[in-house]
């Protein structure tokens, strides 16, 4: 297979820039409303991908109920938003869409079987991200998801 890093559209996005933010690793601590009593603890990586052209991250937890995953993030030249793309361990695949305006990481998934939602709010000069998820089944009211605080490592 030939080596895409030399593609000559292996450069940077520029619709991705504000991602830029997010580059490199942080630690994590959070909850689960459904895990009462648990603070899970991690590890987030994002990273350009094709020389710029997307970004990858990578999270993971020490404790065993919150699944490893992967996610791409890319862009459409049409709108204000990205869709990242996210795969775990269980095997579970999805498409979300996302914002990264005034200090503010959004991404959701409308599905009418299993919406959820994430707003992060980036703090302290780009070092912290204090982050919110929330689900809804079958068209029901929101509730809490998993909550992270992101701190950079570097």
């Amino acid at each position: 297979m030939a080596d895409l890093s030399a593609s000559a559209a292996a450069k940077p996005n520029k619709a991705l820039e504000p991602l830029s933010i997010l580059i490199g690793e942080w630690s994590t601590a959070g909850k689960h409303p459904l895990i009462p009593g648990i603070t899970f603890h991690g590890r987030v990586s994002f990273k350009w991908l094709a020389g710029g052209a997307f970004v990858m991250m990578h999270s993971e937890m020490s404790e065993k109920e919150i699944p490893a995953g992967i996610a791409i993030f890319g862009s459409d030249d049409s709108i204000d938003e990205y869709t990242m793309l996210y795969f775990d361990e269980r095997g579970v695949s999805r498409k979300y869409l996302s914002t990264l305006e005034n200090n503010t990481w959004k991404w959701w998934r409308p599905d009418p079987g299993f919406s959820q939602r994430f707003t992060g709010t980036i703090i302290d000069n780009g070092h912290t991200i204090i982050g919110k998820g929330e689900m809804s089944r079958n068209g029901a009211p929101w509730e809490d998801d998993l909550e992270l605080i992101y701190t950079r490592i570097r």
